[in-house]
This record gives structure tokens, C-alpha cells and sequence, in this order.
């Protein structure tokens, strides 16, 4: 009996650093597959969700700033803020405020509206398919948008923007909240996407997926994939997208500390 009553506290000690060490090596990989790309021209720093900072170069961008000014301490001032959406997780006036400086500011016509008016005297506006030119920095505004497509949709095609960045033939999409729709299995020669997955806002795993293999990004992050039902399986979606195509590098960001 004294045996047994040895077994029981070992076996427990033993799963708890097996479990341990099972969380540091995930955390790990993690932390090396984020820090692969050091040496490519635009880095990718995520802040939270859909918010995150693009260093590229001298220039710096946010998109959708959320989180408070304390989101973005020790991060260099911004020379572009983009917006998505009228949504919360995407337009904070607040947050906009605080961090805006004497950036650039890119938004849809809906965005505008709903800015103060010390912010929308000064926004650029920019609808589907057109573009801008900044600081040798090209944007262009794409669809995102929900399927099927209906009125009622969270996202309706054309009141939102998706965006491609380029300079010097390098190629970013941040994907904003939109389904695998057509416009983004048409693009070409991206280097990094951001993409989203969180059902019912966005799409599934599989279908992020799917479309991320139509048009086929070199590097591809999965971000904004927190749904009513928790976080999205991001480990399912890197299976799928190498099962398809090894040579697509999925890198897992800390969006959600």
C-alpha cells in the first residue's frame, strides 16, 4: 500500500512537467516561426485581434488601432493608420485619438462617417478598387465582404475595405473581415496576408484555408480569429494550407496575450 501512495504523486508531478514543457515548446515554435522573417523588408507586429503595426522600412502603419494608447507604448509613431470597418474591433475613435498624430489616415466612406469631425475633415477616403500613393507606398482598397451575400450580412460588399500595400515590388494584404470571396482568391503575388477565420463574422477554418491556397501569399498570418465559440483552430489551418502547399509559410502571431 505504502507503494501506491508513492505512484500517485509521482504520476502527477510527472504529467504536470510533461504538460509544462509540452506549453514551452508550443510557445516556442511559436516565438521562432514569428521571428523567421526578421531579415524581409515589412515586419509585422501584432497588438491585439485585428490591430496590429507594420514596420516597413521608414514607414510605419497601423491598421484598425484599438486597445488604448498603452496598446501601442514603444511602438514608433505611425506615418499611415489604416481603418477597415465601422465595427468596434476595428473603429476606436478613441484609440484613434490617441495615436494618430500627423499620420496619414485611409478609410472607407462608411468610416468617415462615424469619425469626429477633426477626423474626418482630414481622412483620405478610398472605395473598392481604388488607390493611393504615399511616400512611395501604393494602398489600394479591395472588397471584403460576407457569403452568401445578403442586406443583412455583418459585412456588405462595398461599405468596407480590405487593403494591398506595395513598394518595391513587395506586395501586403490585410484582408479586414471578409469571407473567401472571389477578389481575394484573384490576387497575385503577395508576399504576406493577413487573414481572418472566426465564424459567423468572417469564415471557418477550412474556407480560410482554401482561399489562402486559391491565391497562394508566401507568408501568410492567421489574425482576427476570436469568435463567440473562443479562439479559431489556427493549428488545423496551417495543416490544411501545407497539406496543399509546404511551401506557404503560416506564422502564428501572439495576437491574443
Amino acid at each position: 500500500m505504502k507503494c501506491v501512495y508513492w505512484i500517485v504523486p509521482m504520476v502527477a508531478v510527472v504529467a504536470l512537467v510533461l504538460y509544462i514543457y509540452s506549453v514551452r515548446e508550443n510557445h516556442m515554435n511559436t516565438s521562432k516561426l514569428a521571428e523567421s522573417d526578421k531579415d524581409f523588408p515589412v515586419q509585422i507586429v501584432p497588438i491585439e485581434h485585428a490591430t496590429a503595426v507594420l514596420r516597413w522600412g521608414d514607414t510605419v502603419i497601423y491598421t484598425d488601432p484599438t486597445g488604448g494608447a498603452e496598446a501601442f507604448a514603444g511602438q514608433p509613431q505611425a506615418g499611415m493608420v489604416l481603418v477597415t470597418d465601422i465595427h468596434g474591433d476595428h473603429l476606436d475613435a478613441d484609440t484613434l485619438g490617441a495615436v494618430i498624430g500627423d499620420a496619414v489616415l485611409v478609410v472607407p466612406q462608411a468610416v468617415k462617417e462615424q469619425l469626429p469631425e477633426t477626423f474626418a475633415s482630414r481622412a483620405r477616403v478610398l472605395r473598392n478598387g481604388e488607390s493611393l500613393s504615399e511616400a512611395g507606398l501604393t494602398v489600394t482598397a479591395v472588397p471584403m465582404y460576407n457569403l452568401p451575400e445578403s442586406p443583412d450580412a455583418f459585412h456588405t460588399k462595398g461599405r468596407g475595405n480590405g487593403y494591398v500595400l506595395e513598394r518595391d515590388g513587395i506586395r501586403v494584404y490585410v484582408a479586414g473581415d471578409t469571407a473567401g470571396i472571389p477578389e481575394m482568391r484573384a490576387l497575385e503575388d503577395i508576399d504576406i496576408a493577413l487573414v481572418p477565420m472566426n465564424l459567423p463574422y468572417t469564415m471557418d477554418v477550412k474556407e480560410a484555408a482554401d482561399a489562402v491556397l486559391a491565391f497562394a501569399p508566401r507568408t501568410v498570418y492567421p489574425y482576427h480569429y476570436r469568435g463567440k465559440d473562443g479562439l479559431s483552430d489556427i493549428n488545423r489551418f496551417k495543416e490544411l494550407v501545407n497539406a496543399g502547399n509546404p511551401d506557404i509559410h503560416v506564422v502564428f502571431a501572439e495576437w491574443y496575450p
